[in-house]
């Protein structure tokens, strides 16, 4: 049995404080303000702000106390900009180049998000959607894409941005993945990339309103920028303006 420790429960509180809202981007907090809201030593509020400093949550400035990091739109734009990039033409080339296993791998995926929606279990459907970013990139045969994307990925929501449960749900998040791999299936690399843009562009634009200071809907024009230039079969570049 794992034994719960002052500094987890302390770490655990600070953490959903920031991703609620509680302490906003920006807002400075002391080590000792934080004990006493929190009723512990100092000690443990330390120990946890380091880890939340670890994983970008916070910044500590010396002889200023502790600043709530979070993640803003900027962090989420910039995440996103660099996954359309990778895997919109990973997805065209997997279904121009997907073979039986690569197939198999994929439907594999899809099969345990469905389970996961079914069970209603977040750990089992966010694990198979990860693996099926995975595979759609394994197709290419170059190691580090997956590896880049899963570090693209964790960077955001290490920080506790998600859009599951909070702008939508399994079920929605499932039925933008069908289509990617039901393009992939068929052999149809436009459709794949467009489907996967249409996913990413999807899901920052959901994570920019979440974390906007005002909570504003973001529109998916933020993408316009990299549209053009994103590898789509049968799409041509934008001509400079």
């Amino acid at each position: 049995m794992t034994r719960t420790t002052t500094t987890d429960r302390v770490f655990a509180s600070l953490r959903e404080s920031i991703l609620t809202g509680e302490f906003p981007a920006g807002s400075l907090h002391s080590i000792y303000r934080l004990a006493d809201l929190l009723e512990v030593s100092r000690t443990p509020v330390r120990e946890a702000v380091l880890r939340l400093a670890d994983i970008g949550l916070v910044t500590v400035e010396r002889n200023r106390g502790v600043r709530i990091r979070g993640v803003s739109v900027a962090d989420v734009q910039a995440v996103f900009e660099l996954r359309l990039m990778i895997e919109v033409p990973a997805a065209a080339y997997a279904a121009a180049h997907a073979g039986p296993d690569d197939l198999r791998a994929l439907t594999d995926e899809l099969d345990g998000m469905r389970r996961g929606v079914a069970a209603g279990d977040e750990a089992v459907f966010t694990g198979h959607d990860r693996a099926l970013h995975h595979a759609i990139g394994n197709v290419l045969g170059n190691v580090r894409l997956p590896q880049e994307v899963a570090a693209l990925r964790d960077s955001i929501q290490t920080r506790g941005a998600s859009t599951l449960h909070r702008s939508r749900g399994m079920a929605e998040i499932l039925d933008e993945h069908v289509p990617i791999v039901e393009a992939i299936a068929t052999g149809d690399p436009g459709e794949a990339g467009a489907r996967m843009e249409r996913h990413l562009v999807h899901t920052a634009s959901l994570l920019m309103g979440q974390v906007a200071p005002d909570a504003a809907t973001v529109d998916d024009a933020w993408a316009d920028r990299l549209r053009g230039y994103l590898y789509v079969p049968g799409r041509t570049a934008s001509p400079r303006k």
